[in-house]
């Protein structure tokens, strides 16, 4: 993320364009996780992360639905917004333990995104969507949280690939 402040919406309008902005990203990152690991033929990852993919068009559909919104609207620049999921840490043997991992730092970037609007905001009005939108954002972290306590985490050896490609030159 970048060291500067996040521009701090000045309209519900505003906050809630980024936030469905936020909320398309996750989408296609979600979504580009799954089809790398089908690739890979890693079913059970790519499952996780079309369900999370799904679960997070449900949130963009419910905000646009609840703004009265046909298309997504752009979002004026934020100079810190959260990125998404890194489509870099995708491995093509990672497990749902590493997946949850990938979503789990998604879904903190975007709480810490809303709680520093919440903390900067001159708009009582802004402050208050975007302390709803942070909650939010903390129940995905619970629920990612409560995940994890179900899934093993990986042995050490889990990116050892018993039939590595070889290259010839």
């Amino acid at each position: 993320m970048s060291s500067q402040p996040a521009a701090v919406p000045r309209t519900l309008q505003e906050l809630m364009a980024h936030a469905c902005a936020f909320e398309r990203e996750a989408v296609e990152r979600y979504t580009e996780f799954a089809d790398v690991l089908e690739t890979h033929n890693n079913r059970e990852a790519a499952a996780l992360f079309r369900s999370l993919a799904t679960q997070e068009a449900r949130h963009a559909e419910e905000l646009m639905r609840s703004m009265g919104w046909q298309q997504p609207p752009v979002p004026p620049a934020a100079a810190q917004a959260p990125r998404g999921a890194d489509l870099q840490q995708a491995h093509y043997l990672m497990q749902p333990w590493h997946a949850l991992q990938v979503a789990l730092q998604a879904e903190r970037e975007a709480h810490d995104f809303f709680a520093a609007l919440v903390a900067r905001s001159d708009s009582e009005e802004v402050r208050r969507a975007a302390l709803r939108l942070q909650a939010e954002e903390q129940e995905h972290i619970d629920l990612l949280q409560g995940w994890l306590a179900k899934v093993p985490p990986p042995p050490a050896n889990w990116a050892d690939d018993p039939d590595p490609p070889r290259y010839h030159d």
